[in-house]
């Protein structure tokens, strides 16, 4: 069952279209990743679907409502949250400021439970939790922002580049902590550089290119496909 549809999406920074019409299908219980070089339109397709940006033309269906229109913090209502490309953690604040934050929107009394599950996924995090983040390693923030975003507890999470910049040791582990999300029912839209990482793990991708879709598949299909292994694996 599809959770999240987008059809005919445009975007435009001025007269500039990054994203050119395109359709994605990310059903529920899923790893779909997004590949392709640097300016393919996949950081814009994600700030557009969790209500960044707005589209020129198109829209984004969300377990069948219409979220394109919708401010960002409407659609984390919704159930589906956003952890960006850059981690873009709040540096002054402590670990545990910046959990609290991503649970913003919560008014349940189970916001101290989840925290405490975090710290046992990333027990870094736990004994540094009175730490302001700035302090923390490039790994040890990628943990703290995905866990940020989790704590609105989604149905649903946009992971942007989250093995940037990170030791291939840290990159296994981040693509590891992904990969759990998924098997405890949280599905995933992945942008990631390693192709051949994002591909392991998704169900399905598409590769972007210049703004388009040029070719989509099961993971296992596209790590297979000659031209995705030559121009994105770096196969020859």
């Amino acid at each position: 069952m599809a959770l999240l549809e987008v059809t005919g999406l445009r975007v435009r920074y001025g007269k500039i279209e990054a994203v050119k019409g395109i359709d994605l299908t990310v059903d529920e219980g899923q790893i779909v990743a997004l590949i392709g070089a640097n300016g393919a339109g996949k950081t814009t397709t994600l700030r557009t679907i969790s209500g960044l940006l707005r589209p020129a033309e198109g829209t984004v269906v969300y377990e069948g409502t219409k979220v394109h229109t919708l401010p960002a913090h409407e659609i984390v209502a919704l159930g589906l949250a956003h952890c960006p490309e850059g981690r873009h953690v709040f540096p002054q604040l402590t670990i545990e400021e910046n959990l609290r934050l991503g649970a913003f929107l919560r008014r349940d009394r189970e916001v101290d439970a989840d925290i405490e599950a975090l710290y046992a996924r990333f027990p870094v995090l736990g004994e540094r939790r009175a730490r302001p983040a700035g302090n923390l390693s490039g790994g040890e923030q990628q943990m703290l922002a995905i866990g940020r975003a989790t704590m609105s507890r989604p149905k649903m999470l946009l992971l942007d580049e989250p093995s940037m910049g990170l030791s291939p040791l840290m990159a296994r582990t981040i693509m590891g902590t992904v990969a759990e999300l998924r098997d405890q029912g949280t599905t995933i839209l992945l942008v990631e550089q390693n192709a051949s990482a994002a591909l392991t793990l998704a169900d399905r991708a598409y590769v972007l290119e210049t703004g388009h879709v040029a070719l989509s598949g099961t993971g296992r299909e596209l790590l297979d496909d000659e031209s995705v292994r030559r121009i994105y694996l770096g196969e020859h």
